[in-house]
């Protein structure tokens, strides 16, 4: 990784002037490096001397100097300026830049994984739908993030653990049985009504009629009870085959009615009140977590003597925390912005860091079609589902523009029309393209009798077309791109590099002919092509997306 390989080398230079005493000795700051703004200031640029000079008791300029003059002795740099108050500007020598090409190919599927901070082993929650009906397109967006950003947590060296909650219980579940014992009775020729404020949708007639052809009349008898287990397994099949179809998979599914019978709400209950942060009122009991930044107090159990669902919220926490996760994520959806106050204040009534603890909050879907609205279905005219729009777009168009999004607490536009084009407007066909294209060169290539060589023995060196310099740049800077994406759960920061690195390929490609009369640039050209095959195929694979070889 060049960021880290220049961050151990400014470490290296600072240690050598505290050793010659140039540089009081002193504890450093992080090394943060970016790509300067301006090619002509060179590849990489560190603020690090203004971050470090008060540590040390110097000017930043002063500082500057001393790390610069001992960079300069490096084989890694080829060069290194002092700029301003004390901005470090380096250059790569061109053999370690042109090295990275073969750094690639030695790490083929691995290229882009790194362990960059300190291994935990992590739950992502995420989708957590009612099993009352189909999937919207919220719960389509929110699969693709949360697992794109298990995804990157595994890329960074961490143990990740897929969990889906099933929110079976309570009233909406007891509504959903009585709806689908009506329907089902309804189909079968019987006089029946769904209940008022109950499930409506063309899903149930379906779903009724599913039941009929499976069980014919046998359950005309059965209680709202059964029609609700059965509803509640048939729609979690389902859920759970659309989550499949766009590669979404979990290692646990986390039934909430579970959480009751097994008595764990009435345990977490018990174990708040052990806290001390607990009282009655109204005859409810109320946990009190406006002690811990929360707007009010909260009911954990109502008059009733019923526990609140906040109290599930609770237990289920309790019930994550005993699994042995060091972090927790929670993703949720945009009616949940409310909770996550209330969820925190809980977690630290029990005593525990709710710096373990993450919340992110993903906003809904606004479907378009040439830049129109989408608001109902084409086959039921209701709202679109998201299994219709990946029957329509495609698995891997659809993940790509959910994961596009600057940030999931945001609505998100996804146009139809331009998703399906097959053209350089649509970002994934861009970068799908490229990858393509590749394949048809390196194909080539073979047709000309032309195979790539080791790269142990191809002289990289002469990659030195500007186009062909800036296509190794980027490459070399996935495995940062992943570990910053991964620590800021940022997915999109992925799509961002496949499109810069796809551009940077078609530049190359119109401006360096890969086979040439020259054997020994062919070579240098063609396995320049193929890291980047590999860069484009990793960047896919993070996000969970084919990387075609022709289109």
């Amino acid at each position: 990784m060049i960021q880290t390989l220049l961050a151990d080398a400014i470490a290296r230079a600072v240690a050598d002037a505290q050793a010659a005493g140039a540089v009081p000795h002193f504890e450093m700051p992080p090394v943060e490096l970016s790509r300067p703004k301006v090619p002509e200031h060179g590849d990489w640029s560190s603020q690090i001397a203004l971050a470090a000079a008060k540590r040390a008791g110097m000017k930043p300029r002063d500082l500057a100097n001393e790390i610069a003059g001992r960079m300069a002795e490096m084989k890694e740099i080829a060069a290194v300026e002092v700029a301003g108050p004390g901005f470090l500007n380096f250059r790569l020598s061109h053999a370690t830049l042109t090295g990275i090409v073969g750094e690639v190919q030695e790490a083929g599927a691995n290229w882009g994984r790194s362990r960059t901070e300190p291994a935990e082993r992590v739950q992502v929650e995420f989708v957590s739908a009612n099993p009352t009906g189909p999937l919207h397109l919220g719960h389509g967006r929110w699969a693709v993030v949360g697992d794109a950003i298990a995804t990157l947590l595994e890329a960074t060296g961490h143990r990740v653990e897929r969990e889906f909650y099933i929110n079976d219980f309570g009233n909406q579940m007891q509504l959903f049985g009585e709806s689908l014992r009506a329907r089902y009775l309804q189909e079968n020729g019987r006089d029946a009504d769904v209940p008022e404020g109950g499930y409506q949708g063309a899903y149930m007639r379906e779903l009724a009629q599913e039941l009929l052809r499976e069980r014919g009349a046998e359950l005309a008898d059965a209680g709202a009870d059964v029609f609700r287990e059965i509803g509640r397994d048939h729609m979690l099949t389902h859920q759970r085959a659309v989550l499949e179809r766009i590669g979404v998979r979990f290692d646990v599914w986390f039934s909430e009615t579970e959480l009751h019978r097994a008595g764990d709400v009435t345990h977490g209950i018990e174990q708040v009140k052990q806290h001390g942060h607990v009282y009655e009122a109204d005859g409810a009991v109320w946990l009190r977590t406006t002690d811990f930044g929360d707007d009010k107090d909260r009911v954990i159990v109502r008059e009733s003597g019923e526990p609140t669902y906040f109290a599930a919220d609770i237990a289920y926490y309790l019930s994550k925390k005993s699994r042995g996760f060091d972090r927790l994520i929670y993703l949720w959806g945009a009616d949940h912005h409310g909770y996550v106050a209330r969820v925190r204040a809980a977690i630290q009534c029990l005593g525990d860091d709710p710096g373990t603890v993450e919340f992110l909050i993903g906003q809904l879907v606004n479907l378009k079609r040439s830049g129109q609205p989408v608001r109902m279905s084409k086959r039921t005219g209701e709202l679109v589902t998201f299994e219709e729009l990946v029957d329509e777009v495609g698995s891997d168009a659809t993940r790509y523009t959910l994961l596009r999004q600057l940030s999931i607490d945001t609505p998100l536009d996804f146009d139809i029309d331009l998703v399906v084009q097959r053209s350089q407007d649509n970002p994934v066909f861009y970068v799908q393209y490229a990858h393509a294209r590749i394949c048809s060169i390196i194909g080539y290539a073979r047709d000309q009798g032309v195979e790539s060589a080791p790269v142990a023995n191809v002289d990289l060196e002469r990659l030195s077309h500007p186009s062909e310099l800036e296509l190794v740049r980027k490459i070399g800077a996935l495995p940062d791109v992943v570990a910053t994406a991964g620590r800021m759960r940022a997915p999109h920061r992925l799509t961002n590099f496949a499109e810069e690195l796809a551009g940077l390929f078609h530049a190359f490609y119109r401006d360096c002919r890969v086979v040439t009369d020259d054997g020994s640039l062919t070579q240098a050209r063609l396995h320049l092509s193929i890291s980047t095959k590999i860069t484009l195929a990793n960047v896919l694979a993070f996000l969970g997306v084919t990387a075609p070889e022709r289109m």
